[in-house]
């Protein structure tokens, strides 16, 4: 690494602006709209309060990847699949968000709907890594000295399953405030060591995810003055996955990403757990951060946990790596 390699700051600081500048503009706004967070009256009771506060605040945090990456595009074209998925997922959020806060449907999109939508950028996402890169179907395999297993023609449904795993596990830890921005602002900055790293061209990107998460965090630490709603957190999930796979690590959300993993296991655990016994439940209430906030801890320890947990994996992933 040389001193050249950090002009990655440049994104950062791009990035970290641009939010900084349109949150004060946004959220004003979205109250002026009454985008205001829908509260589940069985949550945690500490919740009800925040009934009101603006959502949709991913709109920002898309916008401010966007803007950045637009800078850099055309030299660096490996940011335009991470950019896909991120703007792509990021608008099935939207219209998720925009149904439940302006036509006042609490569900949002239809389950079938919302998993439809993202099977089909999931599908145009992979067509594009398989014909348009050279990512391959071969991936990293962690603390193995460098070696890689190619999974050939199971490429497909390993992909399928790993992105929507990822983006839904990220929409499952969005129910903090700043949970889903801390944890995944600490993913976003080991991919892009990583990039830098492996002389990626992907860096501008993962650089331009860690300013705005950064920025976003000045107005969604508790008490957060705005929320990212599905918008954000739906984004965020497939910007996770896609850069995943642009580095041939999709292996290492298993370490990284961990927090989403449990989030979304502790919700198909409690679902199935509840059908198979007739209502009993594993849990105090899932996704399991508010399992955690039942059991008597602060939403901010909840948050602080989760980070440190996400700061020691990205370290331990990073000794993988080789």
């Amino acid at each position: 690494m040389n001193f050249s390699d950090f002009r990655v700051v440049i994104p950062v600081i791009i990035s970290f602006s641009v939010c900084v500048i349109l949150c004060p503009l946004l959220i004003p706004f979205l109250k002026k709209l009454k985008f205001g967070q829908f509260i589940r009256e069985e949550g945690p009771q500490s919740h009800l309060k925040k009934s009101g506060t603006p959502t949709m605040g991913g709109i920002v945090i898309v916008l401010s990847i966007s803007i950045t990456s637009l800078i850099y595009i055309k030299d660096y074209r490996n940011i335009v699949p991470v950019l896909f998925a991120t703007i792509g997922f990021g608008i099935i959020g939207f219209m998720d968000d925009y149904i439940k806060v302006v036509m006042k449907r609490s569900m949002g999109l239809r389950a079938w709907q919302k998993l439809l939508a993202q099977i089909l950028v999931t599908a145009i996402l992979g067509y594009y890594l398989v014909n348009f890169t050279d990512v391959g179907t071969a991936m990293l395999i962690p603390f193995s000295g460098g070696k890689y297993l190619d999974v050939s023609y199971l490429f497909v449904p390993i992909f399928l399953v790993t992105v929507l795993g990822t983006v839904n596990g990220s929409n499952f830890t969005d129910g903090l405030d700043g949970l889903e921005s801390s944890v995944t602002v600490l993913i976003a900055t080991f991919f892009t060591v990583v990039a830098i790293g492996v002389k990626s061209d992907i860096s501008p990107i993962t650089g331009a995810v860690a300013g705005s998460l950064l920025a976003f965090l000045l107005y969604n630490v508790y008490p957060a003055k705005v929320f990212m709603g599905d918008t954000g957190s739906l984004a965020l999930g497939g910007f996770v996955a896609a850069t995943a796979y642009m580095l041939q690590m999709p292996l290492f959300i298993l370490i990284v990403a961990l927090v989403y993993l449990v989030e979304i296991l502790s919700v198909m655990i409690q679902v199935s757990y509840f059908k198979l016994t007739g209502g009993k439940r594993i849990f105090k209430m899932a996704p399991i951060h508010h399992h955690f906030e039942l059991m008597g801890w602060s939403e901010t320890r909840v948050v602080a946990v989760f980070s440190i947990i996400t700061t020691i994996l990205c370290l331990v992933a990073l000794m993988g790596i080789n």
